[in-house]
């Protein structure tokens, strides 16, 4: 993996609450890696990806959004759950976003299902 792209965090998450999240693509020439994406202060899906893209393209790197959900996270309980959809970006693959998250949270049980809810 380029030197760059290591340097791009996995997982930038909010501590605690339920929140909307986007898993991204990132890519520097020929080397790619996922990253998940999640804030309360996102309204909508596409305003979380609105920030992250001119960050990355400014270290040289283009990124697509592969999609969305929510996280409930509760960092007291050391949980994480993965959940929904994106009506703009379409359902993330939250096996591949819980995967990202444990690498980061390895202590915490971490869940995923496709309710809405």
């Amino acid at each position: 993996m380029s030197e760059s792209l290591a340097a791009v965090p996995d997982v930038e998450i909010d501590p605690e609450g339920t929140f909307k999240y986007i898993l991204v693509k990132v890519k520097n020439g020929d080397v790619s890696k996922n990253i998940v994406r999640g804030t309360k202060s996102a309204e909508y899906h596409n305003h979380i990806f609105e920030k992250v893209k001119p960050a990355l393209e400014a270290l040289g790197m283009e990124c697509q959004c592969l999609g969305g959900g929510k996280i409930e996270h509760k960092s007291h309980e050391k949980k994480i759950r993965v959940f929904g959809e994106s009506t703009g970006f379409g359902k993330a693959d939250h096996s591949i976003s819980v995967e990202k998250l444990k690498s980061v949270f390895s202590d915490y049980e971490i869940t995923w299902s496709d309710d809405k809810k």
